[in-house]
């Protein structure tokens, strides 16, 4: 790229902030404890249980509050941190996120365990699109651009595993509380680290008045959808509360559509969305997420339950499904995103990590883990890695600077909504399976012995089962990617304009020879 092509008004200079490099260690590290977060608190529940004494009923609104609130408030999130800039909205969500586990750790009845929880979500919605964002305008040239979204796609992909981990060492080591208080020294460091060394691009803040009624509308109709599968989930889909739930969904965010169409400042301005490859990749991002999630919550009860592994047992037995994912993004995805279109990468993906749950439908409680498992896992990291690294990416590219808060945040909630889709659509179908397979055999089982084993077989029979759905989820989000995501030319990739007016630029790169 030539010198003046540099100083053109309306582009990036492709060289960007001197300090991004640095940057990008505190941002992967609050996103780092997000996503650790997710599942760290798991292990700790049933110790968090018994000492805080919640009920079978209430125990998993210690979740479900988490959720409601970081899947709600995305979207909101994701515009504050346009409007007050991201490095302000990205330090302010990691002092909030440090406060609420704080509180979470010191919690001495249920109710002050759910409140912490809800204020960790609300704080992590405001800090997960921030991240993302500051990535997406701090990194513009296309190679550095796919590094750095390479190791962003590993710790999004591969943090929930570690914090498997995590959990189980300072569940079985330490104490359930420290599930909690690990995550202020994550923060205090990122955002110190983020308040020193960030410099955020100058003339991309959407200063528009805020959107109250998008607000309003949107948070009620993503809590009431991500609540309307919760609760399916303990419930049953026909349940009235579940129901209603839906309905109050579906009405709410036909509403919210409407009303972004035709205000002068949308909250989600509908252009970020109505692009087809934008448009694709949330999609296509949200089912390989229900995929994945329904799994992660099957395989830690087949090798706790089934397999009879310690909590840390357990979580090493994620790693290699992390090292995959680790080596997808950084080294398949990072090294061919500027030389072949994205939706090569996406699609092969989905389908390499289709390939891995469908080995994992021949489960069995005797099943192997070094010939069955590990292969399986290895696959399935390999491909999401893969497929990760450039949605992850192409997410934000183009988008004009003063959306990409929201462009960031719907990335978020693509997932944030899948998660809690796959949970409880894949819990739903196995736990219906395990029941049918188990009234069908048990009477044949003589003695507790055998009934125990026709329990056990039951549930891996339901696991199975749902395992195909997922493999049929996967092949979806791989059509999608093949039919909806046709960016990426080889050579060249498209960056936003700095003037906030939107107008995109074509930037050529450099294309290293195959």
């Amino acid at each position: 790229m030539s010198e003046t092509a540099l100083k053109a008004p309306g582009t990036v200079r492709s060289g960007g902030d001197a300090n991004r490099w640095k940057a990008l260690v505190f941002i992967a590290l609050a996103q780092l404890m997000v996503v650790l977060d997710a599942t760290i608190v798991n292990i700790a529940l049933p110790s968090a249980q018994t000492d805080l004494g919640i009920s079978d009923g209430n125990r998993q609104w210690v979740v479900t509050a988490y959720a409601l609130a970081f899947g709600g408030l995305l979207l909101f999130g994701g515009r504050i941190a346009d409007l007050w800039g991201r490095k302000r909205a990205f330090v302010l969500g990691l002092g909030g996120f440090a406060a609420a586990s704080a509180l979470g750790g010191a919690a001495t009845s249920g109710a002050m365990m759910f409140g912490a929880r809800a204020l960790q979500g609300a704080f992590g919605a405001l800090l997960a699109p921030a991240a993302l964002s500051l990535l997406a305008v701090m990194f513009t040239d296309a190679k550095e651009r796919a590094k750095a979204f390479g190791i962003y796609g590993a710790i999004a992909g591969g943090g929930g595993a570690v914090g498997l981990i995590l959990g189980g060492f300072l569940t079985e080591y330490l104490d359930w509380r420290w599930t909690f208080f690990v995550n202020i020294p994550f923060a205090i460091v990122a955002a110190l680290g983020a308040y020193f060394v960030i410099r955020e691009p100058e003339g991309g803040r959407n200063r528009s008045p805020l959107d109250i009624p998008g607000v309003v509308l949107s948070t009620l109709g993503l809590v009431a959808l991500v609540y309307g599968f919760t609760r399916a989930e303990s419930d049953g889909w026909s349940d009235t509360v579940t129901v209603a739930m839906f309905v109050i969904s579906a009405v709410s965010l036909i509403a919210f559509v409407l009303v972004e169409s035709k205000v002068k400042a949308p909250l989600l301005p509908l252009r970020v969305v109505t692009d087809r490859n934008r448009g694709g990749i949330y999609l296509s991002l949200g089912l390989a997420i229900i995929g994945m999630f329904g799994l992660f919550l099957f395989l830690t009860y087949y090798l706790q339950v089934v397999k009879g592994y310690s909590p840390v047992k357990t979580g090493f037995a994620f790693l290699p499904m992390v090292a995959g994912m680790i080596t997808g993004s950084t080294q398949i995805g990072t090294r061919l995103m500027t030389r072949i279109p994205a939706r090569f990468l996406m699609g092969p993906g989905f389908l390499v990590a289709a390939l891995g749950m469908l080995v994992l439908t021949q489960l069995k409680i005797d099943s192997s883990y070094p010939t069955q498992l590990l292969p399986a896992m290895v696959l399935l990291g390999l491909g999401m890695g893969t497929a990760f690294m450039p949605a992850m990416s192409l997410a934000t590219q183009g988008v004009q600077p003063r959306d990409a808060g929201v462009a960031s945040a719907m990335v978020n909630t693509s997932q944030q909504v899948g998660g809690a889709i796959g949970t409880a659509l894949l819990n739903t179908i196995a736990a219906s399976a395990t029941t049918s397979y188990v009234k069908d055999h048990i009477a044949s089982a003589a003695g507790k012995p055998q009934q125990q084993l026709v329990a056990l077989q039951g549930m891996v029979h339901g696991y199975s089962t749902a395992i195909w759905f997922a493999v049929g989820i996967l092949a979806a989000a791989a059509l999608i990617a093949f039919t909806f995501v046709n960016a990426g030319r080889p050579g060249s990739t498209t960056v936003a304009s700095g003037d906030g007016a939107g107008i995109e630029d074509e930037v050529p790169v450099p294309v290293v020879a195959h």
